[in-house]
């Protein structure tokens, strides 16, 4: 059975790689991101992937903090480096090939993000993995995924998240919060739901590219949606 995308963005946070300490880069965590990715990509699906770095550091925390903004989210875009590189060592144990492609210039550790040489590298097989967000402060690595998403054509961004989808509130907090097996973009919008910040979301909508937010942390989810199976929680029109 083909898969149902030939090409994706998958955007993982961070947090999602520090595991329970909350700060840091598991191994484990790791490897079986790298294992989920590994099975989708046999499928034959070309696979592109931003990772957020607020495991490390999150600029906009430390603008908090009295930090300069602009400075603070460079030190974002560093932290996404880091995760990236550690992301694309995970992979190469599985017996992938995979390129870094670095909005911020840093040839001895990766390779300046141009759009036709990303869209070549997927062409080839190869997995890619876009760090240091849009190379611009004041924008998330939700954004970034977005952007590069239009840029690369991807079919559809997946989100992977800690929770099955998107609520009406925080279900860890909320046992009544209300899950959404689907959802437009403007009802994201309208009720402030923590999908996406405001613009990745707004350019999702201009641009008709459907989000699918799901838990990575059951096993096989990625899978199961390449199957076509009801994962999650789309968001569209």
């Amino acid at each position: 059975m083909a898969p149902r995308y030939q090409r994706i963005l998958l955007k993982l946070s961070g947090e999602l790689l520090a595991g329970e300490p909350g700060h840091g880069i598991s191994d484990e965590i790791l490897h079986r991101i790298a294992e989920e990715i590994r099975e989708v990509h046999a499928m034959g699906v070309q696979i592109g992937i931003v990772l957020g770095g607020g495991n490390i550091f999150r600029g906009i925390a430390g603008s908090t903090r009295g930090m300069d903004r602009v400075g603070a989210d460079h030190m974002g875009m560093l932290a996404t480096v880091i995760n990236s590189l550690a992301l694309q060592h995970a992979l190469e144990k599985c017996g992938l090939f995979t390129r870094v492609l670095s909005a911020i210039k840093m040839d001895q550790v990766a390779e300046p993000y141009i759009r036709r040489r990303a869209v070549r590298h997927l062409e080839k097989g190869r997995i890619v993995v876009f760090a240091a967000g849009t190379g611009n402060p004041y924008f998330t690595t939700d954004t970034a995924a977005v952007l590069r998403a239009i840029e690369i054509g991807a079919d559809v961004i997946l989100k992977g998240t800690k929770v099955d989808g998107v609520y009406s509130g925080d279900p860890k907090k909320d046992p009544n919060a209300e899950f959404f097996p689907s959802i437009g973009y403007m009802d994201v919008l309208n009720r402030g739901l923590e999908v996406m910040d405001s613009t990745a979301i707004s350019l999702s909508m201009d641009n008709r590219l459907p989000l699918i937010v799901f838990n990575v942390g059951t096993p096989g989810n990625l899978k199961r949606i390449m199957m076509g199976e009801a994962v999650g929680t789309r968001v569209g029109v």
